[in-house]
């Protein structure tokens, strides 16, 4: 049984509602740890389920210099109000994000902006990688949608890890973000600039 002290002690430290800080702090048996990780699973798929049901027409421009004066980025990080864009966090995330995009050199946003014929090339030439290997056609399937997952984490912004913490995507960042402010927030387009050589 957790106590109200337990409870509204988890409040303070998630920003979380009462009744769920309750259920989360049965749910890991009063531990008070456990408890905040499964907040931020409930939160990240809250947050994924309110991303593909509301629209974000608030937000900020972040832009990223490299001290030598010849690589930039700027992004557009999306929200729902200005309030949450005015939000020192928020803020914070989009400079990231404009980092990230320096430093990791992304194609695209996300996987649903690669045009479906570059995916399908991509396929082949990992269907072509494989030769004539005997292996069942499903477990092929299964291989080459592993070799999608590698290759969007490489070329999706929201799918590579992030450059100060390889732990956590991009996307998983956002998703974060997006429970604790309760509201979605999304990468809406982002521009990289480095001075031809």
């Amino acid at each position: 049984m957790t106590s109200a002290q337990q409870a509204m002690d988890l409040r303070k430290r998630t920003g979380t509602g009462i009744v769920d800080c309750k259920q989360a702090l049965e749910e890991a048996g009063g531990d008070a740890e456990k408890a905040i990780e499964i907040l931020k699973k409930k939160g990240a798929a809250k947050a994924a389920k309110k991303s593909s049901e509301r629209t974000a027409t608030e937000g900020v421009i972040a832009t990223y210099l490299h001290h030598n004066k010849k690589l930039a980025s700027i992004v557009e990080v999306a929200c729902e109000t200005d309030f949450v864009a005015r939000n020192e966090e928020f803020v914070a995330f989009a400079n990231d994000v404009a980092m990230q995009v320096a430093a990791m050199n992304p194609e695209y946003v996300s996987p649903d902006q690669i045009p479906a014929d570059i995916v399908e090339k991509q396929k082949q030439l990992f269907l072509a990688d494989m030769g004539e290997d005997k292996k069942p056609e499903e477990i092929k399937v299964k291989i080459i949608e592993g070799k999608l997952n590698k290759w969007y984490s490489e070329i999706c912004l929201v799918k590579q890890e992030f450059f100060k913490n390889e732990d956590v995507t991009m996307e998983q960042l956002m998703l974060e973000l997006s429970a604790k402010m309760g509201e979605k927030i999304v990468i809406t387009r982002f521009h990289r600039m480095e001075l031809s050589k």
